[in-house]
């Protein structure tokens, strides 16, 4: 045009502030920005910086690859109005988050879901694919093959990286969800009368719904155990404090179903956030933001589901409120925590040492209960990275910082 070729600029319509279209396989080039902590000192990756807003997966869930090459984040940069608008029955509008992959060697992001499909994406903790429930059939999602062929501008049809492993009978309605580690099984929860719930789990193999317990009161937070096949945990989710927040349920080889309560809690205790943290324990946070729970010792507490002990507790932040959410190492070597104003530390599990990686990520708010990103870390499968959630630049990002920075 007027003598000068534009043909190099031939992807320009991908920068994150002209984006705004639900297009499966399509790929964003990389938005990373380097910050520099202006207390630590330690290097801050910002993988997203667009005006969207971006979420890590929940921490209870892998949020990489099985081969650890891509993490997979959701946002509603599908379209510039912020997500798309779809009608429910009742003619209410609502609005659809999209799931992407961010490459950990360029950053490059690819759009990996479409179209009006929600609820949790369940990633393979042994294969590069990915699960999630539509119309009651459990759908596998060939992640290592849309990448590739994305990669390549090659990508077709949704549907030809999908397959059908399961189906569920038609009269439940899964609600939390979790993969098996074996990555043949998904735990699934329904509503059950009176406020009950029903916990289920579905073999891939034999395509058999199995009910395997019921219990008087709201299930949440699903989680498999990373390391030990037929165990997950789920909470009596209440919206706040509840009676007794962690249970673990069970299946052994031959379906026999334990289900027990995990650490017995005092009636002025108020746990949130477990997280597996290797095959035998779990980290929780005892929270100490309201002046009568610090009658006990509040902070983070390192739980061993075998022996039903307290292996370690790692203190409490000095911030207001004290810690928030915890994530560790599979060696229980190193936690991490972050505090109400978004500042997150590493902790050395034997020593209990606390130290400061980054902070900022919740400017101007020192509650929980404000709109500002909740950090939701996970540490990295090599122990390398923590991943959380950032509200330092934009609503949310999600960012990175090394585990163990040079210097620090």
């Amino acid at each position: 045009m007027e003598g000068v070729d534009y043909s190099d600029r031939a992807h320009v319509d991908k920068t994150f502030d002209m984006a705004g279209t639900d297009i499966f396989g399509q790929r964003f080039p990389s938005e990373a920005l380097t910050i520099t902590d202006p207390v630590t000192g330690v290097q801050v990756t910002a993988l997203t910086t667009s005006r969207h807003s971006s979420s890590k997966i929940y921490q209870d869930h892998p949020n990489w690859t099985a081969d650890g090459k891509h993490i997979v984040f959701s946002s509603n940069r599908n379209t510039a109005a912020g997500g798309n608008v779809t009608f429910a029955s009742d003619k209410t509008p609502q609005r659809v988050r999209q799931y992407y992959a961010i490459s950990m060697d360029n950053y490059e992001i690819v759009q990996v879901t479409t179209g009006n499909n929600r609820g949790d994406l369940l990633l393979g903790h042994r294969r590069n694919v990915a699960f999630r429930i539509r119309d009651n059939e459990v759908i596998e999602l060939n992640l290592e093959k849309l990448l590739s062929d994305s990669k390549q501008g090659k990508v077709k049809e949704p549907a030809s990286y999908e397959k059908v492993v399961a189906t569920i009978p038609e009269n439940l309605q899964p609600g939390g969800t979790c993969l098996d580690v074996n990555d043949k099984r998904i735990f699934f929860s329904t509503r059950a009368e009176d406020d009950r719930s029903a916990i289920y789990s579905v073999d891939f193999d034999s395509n058999k719904t199995t009910k395997l317990v019921e219990v008087p009161f709201r299930t949440g937070h699903f989680q498999a155990n990373p390391f030990v096949s037929g165990e997950m945990m789920y909470c009596w989710e209440t919206g706040g404090d509840a009676p007794q927040r962690m249970w673990v349920l069970s299946v052994d080889k031959k379906g026999k179903v334990t289900n027990r309560p995990v650490y017995k809690e005092k009636a002025d205790e108020w746990v949130t956030h477990e997280v597996f943290a290797g095959p035998d324990h779990v980290l929780f946070n005892l929270m100490g933001h309201i002046d009568r729970l610090r009658k006990n010792p509040t902070g983070i507490v390192l739980f061993n589901i075998r022996t039903n002990e307290v292996a370690k507790r790692l203190g409490q932040a000095k911030e207001l409120g004290g810690y928030w959410h915890s994530a560790g190492t599979q060696d229980l070597k190193w936690a991490v925590g972050d505090s109400f104003d978004g500042n997150i530390y590493r902790i050395n599990i034997e020593t209990g040492d606390a130290t400061l990686l980054t902070t900022g990520h919740r400017p101007n708010t020192k509650s929980p209960f404000s709109s500002q990103a909740h950090a939701h870390q996970s540490i990295s499968p090599d122990g390398k990275w923590v991943l959380f959630n950032s509200s330092m630049l934009t609503d949310s990002d999600i960012m990175m910082v090394p585990l163990h920075p040079k210097g620090l």
